[in-house]
């Protein structure tokens, strides 16, 4: 007897097994995590607590069985204890178990479907920024935990120069050294809520102190971050950059070091299907490279010629004639590297034998297009 097919479970377990997050996945957290926060509000959940409950109750039974179904995956792929113990995998089990092992438990029902915020972390491994953030943290660490110990400094000896000067004037606020640890945090935070304040004239002004050195530790947390990630981002566009001119034929005889030339001169351009890339008649000031997909060349007289992956067009308004004489447009979804005028001449001059290739092809298709 032979065992019954089901599609939709089939089709489910590729898309579970090859993302991060499919759309009902989205659409579960979405509305799990909304119909939570119905639940601590009384009146609303007296009104409709069947239908709280109801699809409280339908979302995790969403994330048990996605669970279920990626650990199968895992296990029949020889992957299950590395699926296990990776981050997307415990954070998998965490949104199916948390709620039944703590109902298990004799919590309050209540309580226990507040552990349904847990299923905001699956958004966590789809998003890239946040993978890039764990980058730039992970190599910045020492700048970043540098300024953190400068922080705790001023936050201690904030605490304890108050102390010392303020404990006589507002014996409750500032009678211990851990109880002026609150004003320096949230005065060294920039915060300042206002419900401990100095006194003193030299409380003020190491009040005033605290502040200014509030600003620049948190100017140079910033500034570590926003360097990392500008490291990172041109990290990333370098390499998408290389993957793609590695691709283009016309660039297949250039040496890594020459490649590396190109890539940081190129641009690359995304583009969706019938886009109009060039028009006849403007003024062009770069040429393009297809990477990925097609165009096609509107040229004088009704012809049509379709260009795909390795080809490259514009080049005529790079070496002499800036007008351009013919309309472009994608055929699909196509990637682009784009060359500036200025970057090309750099390019040539650096690469003669580039320049010879592309003015070849240019003389080429000239005398085809006459």
């Amino acid at each position: 007897m032979t065992k019954p097919q089901f599609p939709a479970l089939s089709l489910y377990l590729v898309a579970t097994a090859g993302r991060n997050m499919t759309r009902p996945a989205y659409v579960a957290v979405a509305v799990g995590v909304l119909v939570m926060v119905l639940l601590t509000v009384d009146p609303a959940y007296e009104a409709a607590h069947r239908w709280v409950d109801a699809v409280l109750w339908a979302c995790l039974a969403f994330f048990v069985f996605e669970w279920v179904v990626r650990l199968r995956h895992a296990l029949k792929s020889e992957r299950g204890l590395a699926y296990s113990l990776s981050f997307r995998g415990l954070v998998d089990l965490v949104a199916a178990a948390a709620i039944p092992v703590a109902l298990a438990g004799g919590a309050n029902p209540k309580t226990a479907w507040l552990l349904g915020v847990t299923w905001l972390l699956k958004l966590v491994p789809g998003i890239p920024g946040l993978r890039q953030l764990r980058r730039v943290v992970v190599l910045e660490s020492g700048p970043l935990l540098s300024v953190l110990v400068i922080f705790l400094m001023v936050v201690f000896l904030a605490s304890v120069a108050e102390y010392f000067l303020e404990r006589e004037a507002q014996p409750q606020t500032f009678g211990s050294v851990p109880a002026a640890l609150w004003w320096a945090v949230v005065t060294l935070t920039t915060t300042g809520y206002g419900d401990v304040v100095p006194v003193t004239p030299l409380g003020r002004m190491v009040a005033a102190l605290v502040m200014i050195s509030g600003l620049g530790v948190f100017g140079l947390w910033t500034g570590i971050l926003a360097t990392g990630f500008a490291a990172e981002t041109r990290r990333d566009n370098f390499l998408k950059t290389w993957e793609s001119v590695s691709k283009v034929p016309f660039f297949a005889a250039l040496g890594p070091a020459a490649i590396a030339d190109v890539t940081n001169m190129l641009r690359t351009m995304d583009l969706p299907p019938r886009t109009t890339i060039i028009r006849k008649g403007q003024q062009g000031d770069c040429m393009y490279f297809i990477a990925a997909g097609q165009v096609e060349v509107d040229l004088p007289g009704g012809k049509k010629v379709a260009l795909g992956e390795g080809s490259f067009f514009g080049e005529m308004a790079l070496l002499g004639n800036a007008t351009r004489n013919a309309n472009i447009t994608t055929t699909g979804v196509t990637r682009l590297l784009v060359l500036d005028l200025v970057d090309f001449r750099l390019l040539m001059a650096r690469h003669p034998d580039l320049g010879q290739t592309i003015d070849a092809e240019a003389k080429r298709r000239a005398l085809e297009n006459k």
